[in-house]
């Protein structure tokens, strides 16, 4: 009997794994509004390359370098400067929500002349300035690149991609961004996704986690949440607790096509009506095997070719086969794989389904 109810239980717990397995925590399918990165902008000067540099044919790196040089208190002329170890380069980095000041970020560094390598170079101090032309970081040091470039004359050696790089914590920040949390009353929940059904779900997640009104459908893509009279003045542990409550979002049935490279990706939402299919490959082969006729020494004759081709032509033979309805997305490739056809050939099988009017699902192609 102990043996019987342990069985019983094992089957409830693995019928329930499908169901478990959908749930998504809210901070994954969703953002308050306002909590995002800003990017980050900014121009700077790469020194200490070795000989990869700018050419004289680009002209601001080295009006950069006298302008830097003056506020340093070095005055010297346009044109009494020739160098090979600088180069100019655009810098960007993102800016996380409620960075504070002090806090490293990563910036990536992008040579903007004609420089061959940024490897080993060092990037002076660059202010990095956001969408309002304000200054909230300033990056400086060692560039990374992961790469090389050599080469002579005739002959050059690349591995991958030496005109930019990356500077680990290399930016400081510097001014902070408002705090869109503060004394706020009200919230705005962005889905990722907007769907009507997820945007249901979550509301009614909401709702029965803090027992009240607290949200409410705007459209479907966002939830207004009204901040419970518990958790006033404290807004951040009401987020934390709400972002950790789980919903199953709704996918809508898609089939993703890569005609490129063939690849083939479907929602577990996917069916196919019944449907008969039929594919076959028609080949064709042309091969020219030209005979020539050459004539015998010092005599006057001339060398005459006789074209000769051949043509195969070959048509596999494929019986109609019939793809009933699937239940499940298993259903369905099991159903496409008595076809026995490559991914690629499967492109056109599911193109010609779509426009059959069997395939229940949105088709994308890339």
């Amino acid at each position: 009997m102990k043996t019987l109810r342990t069985a019983y239980l094992i089957a409830l717990f693995l019928l329930a794994l499908p169901q478990l397995s959908l749930a998504a925590r809210i901070k994954d399918i969703a953002a308050f509004d306002g909590v995002r990165e800003n990017q980050l902008i900014g121009y700077g000067l790469v020194v200490g390359l070795n000989g990869s540099g700018d050419t004289d044919q680009t002209k601001f790196p080295v009006q950069s370098l006298v302008g830097a040089l003056e506020r340093m208190g070095v005055t010297i002329g346009r044109t009494e400067l020739t160098v090979k170890n600088i180069a100019a380069v655009m810098v960007t980095a993102q800016l996380p929500p409620f960075a504070k000041q002090g806090n490293r970020l990563d910036v990536l560094v992008s040579s903007l002349g004609d420089a061959k390598s940024l490897a080993g170079g060092t990037l002076l101090m660059a202010p990095l300035k956001g969408a309002d032309n304000q200054v909230y970081a300033v990056a400086q040091g060692a560039i990374l690149t992961n790469s090389f470039s050599y080469g002579g004359q005739a002959t050059s050696a690349v591995k991958n991609h030496p005109t930019a790089g990356t500077v680990p914590g290399g930016a400081l920040v510097e001014r902070e961004l408002p705090n869109v949390l503060a004394d706020k009353s009200v919230l705005k929940l962005n889905l990722h996704q907007s769907d009507f059904t997820t945007a249901a779900r979550v509301a009614r997640t909401i709702n029965e986690r803090f027992q009240g009104g607290v949200a409410a459908l705007t459209d479907p893509g966002s939830v207004q949440i009204m901040v419970p009279d518990p958790y006033r003045g404290r807004v951040v542990e009401f987020v934390a607790d709400l972002e950790r409550l789980e919903v199953n979002p709704d996918v809508t049935a898609r089939v993703v096509m890569n005609e490129r490279t063939g690849t083939i990706v479907m929602g577990e939402n996917v069916r196919i009506s019944t449907v008969a299919v039929s594919h076959g490959n028609l080949t064709v082969v042309v091969k020219e095997t030209p005979r020539v006729s050459q004539p015998g020494p010092f005599s006057n004759g001339t060398t005459t070719t006789v074209p000769r081709t051949e043509v195969k032509v070959a048509e596999e033979r494929v019986n109609l086969s019939l793809i009933r309805e699937g239940a499940n997305l298993s259903d369905v490739v099991r159903g496409l794989n008595t076809l026995g056809v490559t991914p690629r050939d499967l492109l056109g099988i599911m193109q010609a389904i779509k426009a059959a009017g069997a395939l229940n699902a949105d088709l994308s192609v890339m």
